[in-house]
């Protein structure tokens, strides 16, 4: 059995997706979500694609995403831009 998403998103070269996951809790199993985060790309002079993949639990999630907008206010509001 393949495991694939339930659903999934994409955005140029991003795309996450929600995968349905069991786990084994005193003899009774227990379904949970996880989400994963990849980025495809491929290198220059070279046409094999390769992939970069961050698993993340939900409460991976709220933080995940203060940093990337940490990130990108330092990116955009504290750096000039390259010309």
């Amino acid at each position: 059995m393949v495991n694939k998403p339930i659903k999934k998103w994409s955005s140029g070269n991003f795309e996450v997706a929600i995968w349905l996951n069991q786990k084994d809790k005193n003899g009774d199993k227990v379904e949970f979500k996880t989400a994963s985060l990849s980025r495809s790309w491929k290198k220059k002079d070279d046409d094999t694609w390769r992939n970069d993949v961050v698993n993340l639990r939900r409460v991976d999630i709220p933080k995940a995403i203060l940093l990337l907008q940490k990130a990108q206010e330092e990116l955009y509001l504290n750096d000039k831009e390259e010309e």
